[in-house]
Parts: structure tokens; C-alpha cells; sequence
């Protein structure tokens, strides 16, 4: 039986990671294997191209450059690990996947969908997210808390007009999907993380055939 495409977005301070150890852990209890990624990165090729797009040139990079190497990134990611996983029934939980483009280049850097388009259909065939559990969380705080754990990279230290376009585009993409749900992670994380568990096991509920 083909596995299931979970994908974690979020800002930058939003708990991606905590969330997706947590769901880990739920998924592989159900005796399921899992496989976790990150966008950009998570092949070789990728996680090159990641250091390239978070590097901070001494160069203006053209908001074009970036989105291409994001979604270059993203087909190695596809081709070479998710789509692999997902044939032979592991389950894959994505740190970040299309939508981060389509918030971050679309909504931040203000990218026409018209651009954007024809990579996303080269890139993903098709291909979407099972389910995608979006934390929002307000964009200044979220800065906060990413600032404690070391130096902001090139993307991080953009303006905070940028994350709050961002922000506003997640929720839209999260608005128009049926397959997403939003979690309010200005909460404790006692509490995103009861949300996450609530809503990862009722969807396994739904997709984990009885023993």
C-alpha cells in the first residue's frame, strides 16, 4: 500500500521540529515506517542548494534565482527520497514543501503565480501533500524565537513586512485546502503539540488499516 505525505509548515519559530519529532513518534507507533525530510535539502544535491539559497552573498539575488533553486532543490527531494518512500509504503513527513514557495516567494518576495506555475507542474507532476498542518504563528515572535537558537541566515533576516506577506499567504493556501489544517502555535507547546496529536491520529484513524 502506497504511504502518506504529511508536511509540517510554518514561519520560522513556529515549533516545525518539535511538531515533527512528535508526529514521528505517533506515526511509528502505529508500526508504520517513517521517513522525514527537509525542504530545501535532504539529498546531497539538495542540501547544497540550500546552503547556496540561505548563504549571504555579497550580491543582490534576484528573487527569480531563488525560486528556481527552491524548486530545483524540491525535484532531487521528490525524485530521490519522497516519491521512493512513499511507492514502498513508508510514510514521509516533510519539514516544509510547496507551499513554502508559493508563501515565501509568492506572498514575500511577491512572485506572480504566473511564474511560479509552470515550475510547480514540472516539478510536482501533480503531486500534493496528503495532509498539511500549517503553525501559525505571529511573525515577530516567531523571529524571536528562531534568533535564540544562533545568527539569522540570509532569508531570516529579511524585513518583517516580508513574514507578515508571507504569513498572510499561508493562510490563504491553508484557507482553500481541504486537506490542511491550521494549529495556533502561540499556545504552550503542551498544547500545539495535544492539537498536533489530535489531528494526526484522526487522520491515521482514517488511513491505517485495522490489524
Amino acid at each position: 500500500m502506497k504511504g502518506k505525505f504529511i508536511v509540517i509548515e510554518g514561519l520560522e519559530g513556529a515549533g516545525k521540529s518539535s511538531a515533527i519529532a512528535c508526529i514521528k513518534a505517533l506515526i511509528s507507533a502505529r508500526g508504520i515506517d517513517v521517513v522525514t525530510t527537509r525542504e530545501p535539502g535532504g539529498t546531497p544535491m539538495a542540501e547544497a542548494i540550500r546552503e547556496c539559497v540561505k548563504h549571504p552573498w555579497q550580491e543582490d539575488v534576484a528573487v527569480e534565482t531563488e525560486l528556481m533553486l527552491m524548486y530545483a532543490a524540491r525535484a532531487q527531494l521528490l525524485n530521490n527520497v519522497v516519491w521512493p518512500a512513499l511507492a514502498r509504503g513508508s510514510w514521509v513527513i516533510g519539514d516544509r514543501h510547496d507551499w513554502s514557495s508559493l508563501a515565501y516567494q509568492g506572498g514575500g518576495r511577491e512572485i506572480p503565480d504566473a511564474i511560479i506555475e509552470p515550475l510547480r507542474t514540472i516539478t510536482l507532476k501533480g503531486f500534493c501533500a496528503d495532509l498539511t498542518l500549517y503553525l501559525d504563528v505571529d511573525p515577530a515572535k516567531g523571529l524571536q524565537r528562531a534568533a535564540t537558537r544562533g545568527a539569522l541566515d540570509r532569508i531570516e533576516l529579511e524585513k518583517l513586512s516580508f513574514f507578515e506577506r508571507t504569513r498572510a499567504r499561508y493562510l490563504a493556501l491553508a484557507e482553500a485546502d481541504p486537506n490542511a489544517v491550521v494549529i495556533d502555535s502561540m499556545q504552550p507547546m503542551e498544547r500545539v503539540h495535544r492539537d498536533v496529536e489530535q489531528h494526526i491520529n484522526s487522520f491515521m484513524d482514517n488511513h491505517v488499516p485495522l490489524a
